[in-house]
């Protein structure tokens, strides 16, 4: 009996999920596949109902103008009676009778033919979903498949024994739990500190109006007025750094000048923002991407190269979008495994998402280029 190392049996462990989840995505495609055919053949069914349905109103539509003049003519018949024979009056009778006959008949067709017609197009709605949602599956099962196969190849190349491999899925925790403590601190020292404080001016302002003290009361509302304003200002810089609303509203170029405006003031850094090439709305995942993206590197850049100055700039062609960012800053050797460099991890993640590439330009003293590159 062969004894595995922890190296073997993580290497198979592996092996085992790249099986499964290829098997997975090839029964995802083929469910995707056999949902496109049967798409294009309710398509087909679809416009041949459609075709049929306004057949049958136009026939019917002809249909009731001859039933309209058969029962006039059955009127006239009628009320005078005695003018024809049996035969004829027979003939009128069993004529007017077989066209509203055949009326309801062809009525009763298009119905049915409207409610084939509606429920094929519910099927078809339920059916475009299924297509959807394979291709998402199958592209979101591509990238673990390449996490799997490569990343997951070269982290275990690094990680030579167990207790890295556990450090490393702990270093996610980690950090959500970092950017929960900083949302916690910016709160609990900014909005909350000054809210605080203005509940506290409040009861001074009450004090002072009751002892008729009219000027002091005025000063320390102005005062609160200015809290309150800060406060405000706080609050919404944080709401700023988890979602800003304006990329929902206005998009992504519009929210990147903002933001960097607002980054720039706040830390008293120089910051250029250069846009080039197309300046309409882009499809969400690639401004959300994009956005998150420049915040990520901008924030690097002012937390850690010491940068006096930090220039973006950001093309949108047909094809690609490009993001550079670049800073004068003290730099860092690229290829030395630091702590910080765990945000760059999670960029590397969405761009691959995107199936985009990352190219990081650095030396200690000659500042940092960020080159990121994404296909539309």
């Amino acid at each position: 009996m062969v004894e595995l190392t922890k190296e073997g049996i993580l290497d198979k462990v592996i092996e085992e999920m790249v099986e499964v989840v290829e098997s997975s995505k090839d029964e995802i495609f083929t469910i995707g596949d056999n949902a496109r055919a049967e798409y294009e053949r309710l398509v087909n069914e679809l416009e041949d109902t459609k075709d049929k349905v306004v057949g049958l109103i136009d026939d019917g539509d002809d249909l009731e103008k001859k039933v309209r003049l058969s029962r006039q003519n059955l009127s006239r018949v009628s009320k005078h009676f005695d003018q024809y024979s049996e035969n004829e009056i027979r003939d009128v009778y069993e004529r007017t009778h077989e066209l509203q006959t055949r009326l309801a008949m062809m009525r009763q067709a298009e119905a049915s033919l409207r409610q084939k017609r509606d429920e094929l197009e519910r099927r078809l709605q339920t059916l475009y979903g299924t297509i959807e949602r394979a291709e998402t599956l199958t592209r979101k099962i591509s990238v673990i498949l390449k996490y799997l196969t490569d990343d997951f190849q070269q982290m275990n190349m690094m990680l030579e024994e167990a207790k890295e491999k556990q450090e490393f899925g702990l270093k996610i925790i980690e950090a959500q739990e970092d950017e929960r403590r900083k949302i916690s601190r910016e709160i609990h020292d900014g909005p909350a500190q000054m809210l605080a404080n203005v509940l506290l001016r409040s009861e001074i302002v009450d004090r002072t109006f009751r002892s008729g003290n009219l000027e002091e009361s005025l000063n320390e509302i102005k005062s609160m007025r200015k809290m309150i304003r800060s406060s405000l200002y706080e609050v919404r810089r944080v709401i700023y750094d988890l979602r800003p609303m304006a990329l929902d509203d206005l998009g992504l170029l519009p929210t990147m000048r903002k933001y960097v405006d607002t980054m720039a003031e706040y830390n008293d850094i120089e910051i250029e923002l250069t846009t080039m090439g197309k300046q309409e709305r882009l499809p969400q995942k690639y401004e959300v991407a994009f956005f998150r993206l420049a915040q990520e590197a901008l924030q690097n850049a002012i937390k850690h190269s010491a940068a006096s100055l930090i220039q973006i700039k950001l093309e949108i062609n047909n094809r690609f979008m490009f993001l550079v960012v670049k800073d004068n800053g003290k730099g860092f050797d690229p290829n030395q495994k630091k702590e910080e460099s765990f945000g760059l991890i999670g960029m590397r993640e969405r761009i691959d998402m995107l199936e985009g590439s990352f190219t990081i330009e650095s030396a200690k003293g000659k500042g940092t280029s960020l080159i990121i590159k994404v296909p539309l």
